[in-house]
C-alpha cells in the first residue's frame, strides 16, 4: 500500500481518456450526479435503521497553520445594542476561501481543469471568467441524497492512520471491501478514511501538500468501472506527493474533469468511523446538500451519514 509508483504524463493522459465521461449527460454540468436517480434515493433510506447521524464537517477553522494558511473568518456584528430596545439581537459575519485544507468543502465540476478544459470539454477561459463559473456550478448540483460506503483503511489494517505519502491502489480498495462486508456501485458515493484527523489531534498539524494519504491514480479505473456519484475523504483524495510529472493534483483532474464526479475535501471521518464500527456496517444513507451559489465552483459543507 505503501508504494507510490510514478507515471509519465503520456501514462496520466491515456488514462484520462480510458476513465472519461463527456458527452454522456444532460445536463452535463451535474456529471455523475446525473447517476443518483429517485430509486438510488429509495433504496438508500431504506440503510436507515439505528436512526444515529453523524455529521462529518470540521469547526470552522479561524487558527492559523501549515494546513491552514487562508484561516476563515468569523465575528461579530451585532451585540444587541444596536436595535431598539425589545428584543435585543445578536449577529455575527463568516467567510472562507474554502478551497485548501482547512475547511470541509465540496468541490464543482468548475474547480478543476486540465489541459484547459472542464468537465465535457468546455474551454475553462470561456466559461470562467471574474464573475465565476458559467458551466459546472456548484448551483447546478443541488442536493445529493444517495448510499454512502466508508473505505475505512485504518480499521481494515489495525493501525490508527495511513501515514502521510501512503498511497491507496485499487487491489487496497478491493481488500478493504472485502473485510468491511461492504461493496460500492453505481450511483454510490465512495469516502476514503485515512485517519488523518485522529493524527493531527495526537500528533499535530502538518502541509497536507508536501505529504497526504490519497488514493494512487491506479485506484481510479476501478472507481470509474463502478460507476460511482461522489468520492471524497479525509483528504482531498490525491496522495501526496503526486505520482504524476508534472501535476499536483491527478485524481483531481480525473475525477471532477475526466469523470465529472465532484470530490468532498476535509471530512471528519472519525465520528463515521466510530458509528460504522459499533453498527458493523459500512454503508449507510449519506446527505450531501451544498450552498446554493450562482456561479460557485464549490462550497463549504456538511454532509451526514444516517445509519
Amino acid at each position: 500500500m505503501t508504494s507510490n509508483p510514478h507515471l509519465s504524463r503520456e501514462e496520466f493522459d491515456a488514462l484520462f481518456e480510458t476513465v472519461r465521461t463527456w458527452g454522456r449527460w444532460t445536463p452535463a454540468d451535474r456529471g455523475a450526479w446525473n447517476r443518483v436517480t429517485p430509486e438510488h434515493v429509495r433504496r438508500a433510506t431504506a440503510l436507515v435503521r439505528s436512526g444515529i447521524t453523524v455529521p462529518m464537517a470540521l469547526p470552522w477553522n479561524t487558527v492559523p497553520g501549515p494546513d491552514n494558511a487562508r484561516p476563515a473568518l468569523h465575528h461579530m456584528s451585532d451585540l444587541g445594542d444596536v436595535e431598539p430596545p425589545e428584543p435585543s439581537c445578536h449577529k455575527d459575519f463568516i467567510a472562507v476561501d474554502y478551497h485548501g485544507k482547512g475547511v470541509s468543502h465540496l468541490d464543482a465540476l468548475s474547480h478543476i481543469a486540465y489541459r484547459g478544459q472542464l468537465y465535457d470539454g468546455r474551454t475553462a477561459r470561456e466559461v470562467v471568467d471574474a464573475s465565476g463559473a458559467h458551466f459546472g456550478a456548484v448551483s447546478s448540483l443541488g442536493p445529493l441524497v444517495t448510499r454512502g460506503v466508508l473505505i475505512d483503511l485504518p480499521v481494515v489494517l489495525g493501525t490508527d492512520w495511513l501515514e502521510p505519502g501512503t498511497a491507496v491502489h485499487a487491489e487496497d480498495v478491493l481488500a478493504a471491501e472485502k473485510a468491511l462486508g461492504v461493496t460500492f456501485g453505481e450511483g454510490d458515493a465512495v469516502l476514503l478514511r485515512s485517519g488523518h484527523f485522529r493524527r493531527r489531534a495526537e500528533l499535530g498539524p502538518w502541509n497536507p501538500d508536501e505529504a497526504s494519504a490519497g488514493f494512487h491514480v491506479d485506484a481510479v479505473p476501478l472507481l470509474a468501472e463502478r460507476g460511482i456519484s461522489l468520492l471524497g475523504g479525509d483528504g482531498d483524495s490525491d496522495v501526496r506527493p503526486s505520482p504524476v510529472e508534472g501535476l499536483h493534483s491527478p485524481v483531481h483532474a480525473l475525477a471532477i474533469t475526466a469523470m465529472g464526479v465532484p470530490l468532498l475535501d476535509n471530512l471528519d471521518l472519525e465520528p463515521l468511523s466510530s458509528a460504522c464500527t459499533a453498527e458493523g456496517r459500512y454503508e449507510f444513507l449519506l446527505v450531501v446538500a451544498p450552498l446554493n451559489v450562482p456561479t460557485g465552483t464549490g462550497s463549504p459543507v456538511n454532509p451526514v451519514a444516517v445509519l
